[in-house]
């Protein structure tokens, strides 16, 4: 019984919490605090805090430590799951829905104008990380070019896995940083 009441505590705000994480807390601490009562308000507000403190999304922090809290490791896994499953859901509904009307001519127009917006999006993260990491204190200019001419060789021109350059770039900024 406790799985189910795991599931529906990150399901439902899940559903119900359009925007993410930050429209999503109310509804959890709803669920938590009043309906369940595994929380009081205080150790919500600190478990928030905590978790707004570590880099990731805040609800599947915060559905992690309640479930695991409650059910231990299954719990952890009960809470997580229902957390990611309205969008995964959502996702694969309209992944079917956009592969049935793929030859559509609006859906070809739609795909192709998202594409330069997703372009210059990642772009400007490109171009924002770079700057950051020149002015970043201790890294600076012969760090990020070292870096980033490395990766641009072991990417382009020898073809490695992008997952051994991205741990060849941790353990230089260990080393070296």
């Amino acid at each position: 019984m406790i799985y189910w009441q795991i599931f529906l505590a990150f399901f439902i705000p899940g559903i119900l919490g359009y925007g993410g994480g930050p429209s999503s807390i109310p509804l959890i601490e709803n669920e938590v605090v009043d309906t369940y009562g595994w929380l009081t308000v205080h150790q919500f507000s600190e478990m928030l805090a905590l978790g707004n403190a570590l880099p990731g999304p805040i609800a599947t922090k915060m559905a992690g430590y309640i479930g695991y809290e409650q059910a231990g490791i299954p719990g952890a896994f009960v809470a997580l799951f229902a957390t990611i499953a309205p969008s995964m859901i959502l996702m694969i509904a309209l992944l079917g829905l956009l592969l049935k009307y793929k030859h559509s001519p609006q859906v070809k127009k739609m795909t192709q104008l998202v594409r330069p917006a997703i372009a210059v999006l990642l772009g400007i993260m490109t171009v924002n990380f770079f700057v950051n990491s020149i002015s970043m204190e201790g890294a600076g200019y012969f760090h990020t070019i070292v870096i980033g001419v490395a990766s641009l060789l072991l990417l382009q021109k020898w073809k490695v896995h992008p997952a051994y350059v991205i741990g060849g770039a941790l353990l230089y900024g260990a080393v070296f940083l």
